[in-house]
């Protein structure tokens, strides 16, 4: 097995990829759905419909920039779950279509185990063992790998995930969608002790973002519009604290209950550069190894999924063309660690 097609279709990003032997990235296409801006969040049955007129062409493109044909894949990995499931619906017939008429190998691939393996595409990537934390717009996930496609969930989000409150604090705001990444931006006007928003604390190593998000709203709700306008860099740059110490210091936590001194962190919020920053910070103050993909590799992208399904299909995990796409997916079976 060398060279693995990888498609990803889980929500509002139509992606194809190929990548060889699970780490070399030839290509990587990414297109970005623009019609959900008017919206203020992705409609299931726009992206969907994205998702049939783009992704021929993406991989049509991604097959042509790696300067090889159909005829010259080995393989071929698609997110089967979690996500939308029209949107997933998608990516997987076209994958079980492409499987049948060339007579290669695919496999389903977990979205969340995508994440993951991000992290062995960069060359600072760390081996296993290590705690990842798993953080987007919709999931936000404390997973032990003890080795690849070995894992124990130790903690998950409550409510909302990491990123569906940046994006719902952004939408208060007045930002623009993606809500995220506007609220980065301005942040780095803003003074993040200016507003103290509330670090929740909730039983193991779970999450619950819902709350915070609440309380930009009642902060807000009892400003005049002038002063709303005044206060706005402060109030994204504190939420946005108050974000990212939630993550690090649960991350930390699980750390010391497992026993590991190697950090990954990985989905969109992963390209956070606050976050990237004060968690480096804080692993290099603990003497603990840290290692975070590039950001282009943190959101969805069809080279994580060719990675991980690489691997499994060298394990020899390949899928019946009855595989079917799954809106909800565990990453695994049994009891958390």
């Amino acid at each position: 097995m060398s060279c693995v097609l990888g498609i990803e279709t889980s929500c509002d990003e139509t992606a194809a990829a190929v990548v060889a032997n699970g780490t070399e990235i030839i290509s990587n296409i990414v297109a970005s759905q623009s019609v959900h801006a008017e919206y203020g969040g992705v409609v299931p049955e726009l992206a969907s419909r994205a998702h049939v007129e783009l992704v021929v062409p993406i991989i049509t493109q991604a097959v042509a920039e790696a300067s090889t044909t159909l005829d010259g894949l080995d393989g071929i990995a698609v997110t089967q779950g979690p996500g939308l499931i029209g949107c997933l619906l998608v990516g997987v017939s076209v994958a079980k279509s492409l499987a049948y008429a060339l007579g290669l190998p695919f496999v389903g691939v977990n979205h969340i185990e995508a994440h993951i393996f991000a992290n062995f595409l960069h060359s600072e990537g760390l081996p296993p063992p290590f705690l990842c934390l798993v953080a987007s717009g919709g999931h936000t996930d404390l997973i032990h790998v003890s080795e690849r496609c070995d894992y124990a969930k130790l903690g998950e989000t409550l409510d909302d995930a990491a990123g569906e409150a940046l994006d719902k604090a952004a939408k208060l705001l007045g930002l623009p969608y993606p809500g995220g990444p506007e609220l980065e931006r301005l942040a780095t006007e803003g003074d993040p002790d200016a507003v103290s928003f509330p670090r929740p604390s909730v039983p193991g190593f779970d999450f619950s973002f819902s709350g915070m998000k609440t309380s930009v709203y009642y902060y807000l709700r009892d400003l005049s519009p002038e002063e709303v306008e005044r206060r706005r860099a402060d109030v994204a740059a504190s939420f946005q604290e108050a974000v990212v110490d939630t993550l690090i210091g649960r991350l930390l936590e699980a750390a010391d209950h497992v026993r590991v001194d190697r950090l990954v962190v990985a989905g969109g919020v992963a390209s956070n550069l606050r976050l990237r920053e004060k968690l480096g910070a804080a692993a290099s103050g603990r003497g603990f190894q840290f290692s975070v993909p590039p950001p282009s590799l943190c959101t969805d992208n069809a080279a994580m999924v060719a990675a991980a399904g690489f691997e499994r299909l060298r394990r020899g995990e390949a899928a019946a063309l009855g595989l079917a796409a799954q809106a909800s997916m565990p990453l695994l079976s049994g009891e958390r660690g």
